[in-house]
């Protein structure tokens, strides 16, 4: 590729970022708020500033860092510790999966940063644009970066002035991310098969929620929705 070109190249993908950053900034500061409650949680169950912002900054995932606390002690049991942050994060080994053909042409190291920053929030914009034949890697990483550190500074200001606001659930932000991602869905795709696949996830999500352990209904939903969708192939015109 001519150096011109790949000049070009880099600039209209860090355009495309930029571009995907801003986007995500709205929902942002509601993950700011959820990143205070955890500041303050975490500095409540005894966790360092450090341990605390490090913890955010490398698992970036706010229901295993919940779960995490509940098991945290003088005493880390850290086999179930493991456990239980692998099966609340599960779903991500199916987002991986779905995003695989447009990042399987990157080098291993920017594939895999990227996923460093993937969550459902940007994995959903980002797979409704590559769907739509729209360049999604913006979105994914841009965005990835905007709720990664909206994420990290709530931490920090929920460490020192969390006490501020204790309980965000009270206020109805527990339910900003599920909103956001019935959005994504209601504007994606719509055929039979879409609404049987969506329909299995959440009825074998509600099962799973009602009858067997905390936070499995998320991993249950996940792969009930994920298998059916790979046996049940969408036919190509």
């Amino acid at each position: 590729m001519p150096v011109h070109d790949e000049k070009q190249l880099q600039a209209l993908n860090v355009a495309l970022t930029w571009s995907g950053f801003r986007q995500f900034l709205p929902i942002s500061a509601f993950v700011v708020l959820f990143g205070l409650a955890f500041g303050l949680a975490a500095t409540q169950t005894g966790l360092s500033t450090e341990t605390s912002l490090v913890m955010s900054a490398l698992v970036f995932a706010g229901a295993s860092q919940f779960a995490a606390l509940d098991l945290w002690g003088t005493h880390i049991p850290l086999v179930p510790l493991a456990l239980t942050v692998f099966a609340i994060n599960a779903r991500h080994l199916l987002m991986g999966a779905t995003l695989y053909p447009w990042l399987s042409t990157l080098p291993p190291a920017k594939r895999y940063g990227v996923m460093l920053v993937a969550s459902d929030a940007n994995w959903a914009m980002s797979m409704q644009a590559f769907g739509a034949g729209k360049p999604g890697l913006g979105l994914l990483l841009g965005g990835g970066l905007a709720l990664w550190l909206a994420w990290l500074l709530g931490t920090w200001l929920g460490i020192y002035f969390g006490s501020a606001i204790d309980d965000p659930v009270s206020f109805g932000l527990d339910m900003v991310m599920g909103c956001f991602l019935l959005a994504m869905v209601v504007g994606g795709q719509k055929n039979l098969r879409i609404l049987i696949i969506w329909a299995v996830a959440a009825g074998a999500s509600l099962l799973a929620y009602w009858y067997l352990p905390s936070n499995s209904h998320v991993v249950v939903g996940a792969f009930a929705g994920g298998a059916l969708g790979a046996l049940w192939m969408e036919k190509k015109a």
